[in-house]
Parts: C-alpha cells; structure tokens; sequence
C-alpha cells in the first residue's frame, strides 16, 4: 500500500475532476528520458506505418484495404472474400482473448505506447501545444490573461494546425476503407462523393474535439479498455508501480539531513512524476484508472534519484505483489501460462492465414436429377459447382476423378475462373457401368489450378439398385 497516512480521496473522484465536478485542465510537463525516447521511436514508427501504407501496392492493389461497405478485404497483397469469414472470426475471438490474458499479465502497456490515442496526443498535439505556448507553466500563463494579439494568433495558429492535422489522419484512415486514389479523387473534386466527403469533414470535426478538448478524458471516461482494467488487474500484474517500501515516508530533501537516521524515505516528494503525467494523477496513490502506464514518471523519477545518487526504480515496471513481499521481478507459473497461451493463439491466426487457399471449389450433385444413361455401359450424374478465385489473375481450373476410372465432362467449353470472381457451372461425372456396383457410390474429385491440385472434394454418385 501507498503511504498509509496519505489522504485516500482520490479514490473517490477523477484526478482530472475538482470536488465539484468541474474539469481541471491538464498541462503535462514534455518527458525526458531512456523509456520516453523509446516511446518516440515506437510512435514514428507507427505514424510512418499508419501514412505510408496506403501508398503501398501489390499487383496495382494496396496492401491493406478492409472495404467493409464492399465487402473486400485485402491484408499484404491478399484478397479475402466473405467464405474467409471464419478466419476473421477467429481472429476477433483471438483478439478478445490476447487483451484479456496481455492485461492481466502486463497491464495497459497498449494504452501508453500504442493506442491511436495516447500516440497522436502525446507526439503530435501535445508537441504542437509545446512548439507555440511553451512550457505548461507559459500555457497557463496563455490561458489565465486577457485577449491580446499574442494570445489570439498562438491560440488560432494551434487549433488551425490541430484541424489540418485531424483532416490528414480521417483521410489516412479512410485510406484503409476506400483506398488512397479515391481519397485523393475525393479531395480533388469533393463533389464526386459529396455524402462521403461530409462524413470525412464530420469525422475530422469529432477527432478535432477529442485531441483539443477531450483528450485524457477518453481514457478515464469513455474508453471500455480503461474500464476494463479494474476488473483484469490482480497483484501479480506488471505495472507501472511506486515502490512505497522504499519511498516512504516521503519528504523534501534538506541540506546535510542524515534521511536514513530520520526514518525518511528516497521520495523527496518533488512532483515531477505529477507534472509529466498526461493524466493528471499522483502514481505514488497506487494502481489508478486513469493511468495508461505511458513510463513518463518512471523517466522523470529515475532523472531526481539520478541527481540524489540513489539507486534508480522507485517507480517501475513492477507487480504489487512483488514490492508488498520486497522481492525482485519474478514470472509466476501463471503469467508463464498466460504467455504461453498467447504465442499458440497468435501461431494458430497466423496459420489460418497462411493456409487459407487461393480458390475455393463448391461442388454439389444437381438436386431432383437421377443417373443418366447417355451411352451403352455408361452411367452419368450431373453436378453443379461454384469456384471462388480469391487471386489477381485468371486460373485455368480442371476436374478430375480421382480414385475410380472414369470421365468429368464440362458442359459448355473449358474455362478460366476470372480473377477475383466466381465462376459457376455444370459438369456430368461418367463412369463404366461396370464400376457402379450399388444405387450411391461415393467418388472424390480433383480440383487443379494451373496443373496443380488445389482441393479434394469427396461426393455421392447415384446408380441403378
């Protein structure tokens, strides 16, 4: 537990929030540190990510395109049709359960370093607000004093950059849905798809209200995964954690003060792991709701105990449990489980997706139809079939009978399945009488791409008693 003589009110109410419910606006100190430039590579990174690959194509298709309005899907170069329905299925459920079990065994890591949220916040408009006000102390400054010329072109100038800003992330995500040569037709002439081009407006509008008035508030009050944290938590999580044991109790560091004789602990109650929490809260109270585990107090703690020449990690990465019991980081055979549990779920979505097959083949024996007899010796039955190229170019299908000696005659000509289409028929399965020794006969057909074997399909063929 955090300092036992603290005040517990902050359990009570949001740390954004004052006693009276009114919004007490958070001006986070900029982080600096090892795990802050870490966060930095991590959020290029994934910005570089998020606004190069529309550009990317495979074969004159983006690599990424998930049209749920067109029901296309392409992940790499891919085409997934709604037969793969299955795998993205499965692959939700895999999901769900991935940020069940990486909660509870790593807590909000995705929060701090990942989400959308805290990456466009932090590394792009907070570094905005940082660039025209200054530090959080001139932004108060900014805020408190009356309308000047000063105050008028900085507050203009960011919320100007803020809206240019959310414009290019709508379009880069509608990138993903529409693809990157409508969105730049759709700019060019807007009235192409007049309703689609207010609905990119309308949405830029909200991601505009979110990052320059929302913002922790999303975390805190609207988004379920924060909610969620409560309920996934245990002692055994790794969080980002205060280690009381060794701070407390807390106190301001005084010249020539002996803190170890004085029963003082290594916390000298400074702040700077309050000024640079984008949240607001004090980690020092404990495990908290509102805290996304972003390691900007870990940073600016390691930078006071640095300068005291104490031991770095009072606040870390680290488990309640673990610092309750005074004991190094360890991996219970639960998290070793939980972990386990993760790299099979993630081989199996994996190997969905490498196995899936390029073309799908549906054959069924044509209802209400019996045999045939179109020749002495000679028994038929008609099939209808359906083919699914999922692929971006034309394949030249083939059937044939696998483990009996007989025949497969397409009505109409020869054919190549189309790329990204379906192609359906018919065909007439004929065999020596000879072979048809009762009234249902099970046969297995060979369907071929390009000369090569692509799937089995076992079927009933229908004879005479």
């Amino acid at each position: 537990m955090p300092n036992q003589n603290f005040d517990n009110t902050y359990r009570d109410q949001l740390a954004t929030l004052n006693k009276k419910g009114k919004r007490q606006w958070v001006y986070a100190k900029q982080p600096k540190g090892k795990l802050y430039n870490y966060r930095n590579f991590v959020s290029y990174f994934l910005l570089t990510i998020l606004l190069v690959t529309p550009f990317i194509k495979v074969n004159g298709d983006p690599l990424i395109l998930l049209n749920v309005i067109e029901r296309k899907f392409i992940l790499f170069g891919v085409h997934f049709w709604p037969q793969d329905f299955h795998i993205f299925l499965f692959s939700m459920i895999t999901l769900f359960v991935f940020i069940v079990l990486f909660t509870v065994s790593y807590g909000r890591i995705w929060c701090g370093w990942a989400c959308p949220q805290t990456v466009f916040l932090e590394f792009i408009f907070r570094r905005i607000e940082y660039l025209i006000e200054g530090t959080p102390q001139e932004q108060r400054k900014l805020k408190t004093q009356s309308m000047n010329f000063e105050k008028f072109w900085k507050k203009t100038t960011k919320h100007v950059l803020f809206y240019i800003i959310c414009l290019i992330l709508s379009s880069a995500l509608l990138s993903y849905v529409r693809g990157v040569d409508f969105v730049l037709n759709l700019w060019e002439t807007p009235s192409s798809s007049s309703i689609l081009f207010i609905a990119l407006l309308f949405f830029s509008t909200v991601m505009y209200f979110v990052f320059s008035r929302l913002r922790e508030q999303v975390c805190a009050m609207i988004c379920p995964y924060g909610r969620l944290q409560g309920v996934l938590l245990d002692s055994n999580t790794i969080v980002v954690a205060y280690d009381y044991k060794r701070g407390e109790e807390r106190a301001p560091l005084e010249a020539g003060e002996d803190r170890e004789a004085d029963n003082k602990g290594d916390c000298i109650d400074c702040y700077d792991c309050v000024d640079v929490c984008p949240t607001g809260i004090d980690v020092r109270d404990g495990t908290q709701l509102e805290c996304i585990n972003c390691t900007a107090c870990i940073d600016a703690c390691n930078s006071v105990m640095a300068w005291q020449g104490k031991p770095k990690g009072l606040i870390r990465f680290d488990s309640d449990k673990n610092i309750a019991e005074g004991i190094k980081k360890k991996w219970p055979a639960r998290k070793v489980a939980y972990t386990s549990v993760l790299i099979i779920l993630l081989g199996v979505v994996v190997g969905l997706f490498v196995s899936r097959s390029d073309l799908e083949a549906i054959i069924l024996r044509t209802p209400g139809l019996m045999y045939q007899e179109p020749a002495e010796g000679i028994i038929s039955n008609m099939y209808s079939f359906k083919i699914v190229n999922k692929t971006t170019e034309d394949l030249p299908v083939q059937f044939k009978i696998l483990d009996k000696e007989g025949e497969i005659q397409i009505i109409g000509k020869t054919f190549n399945a189309a790329a990204s289409s379906i192609h359906e028929g018919t065909f007439f399965a004929k065999f020596p009488k000879a072979y048809i020794l009762t009234d249902k006969t099970q046969i297995q057909i060979g369907v071929y791409a390009k000369e090569r074997l692509i799937e089995k399909v076992n079927l009933t063929f229908v004879g005479p008693n």
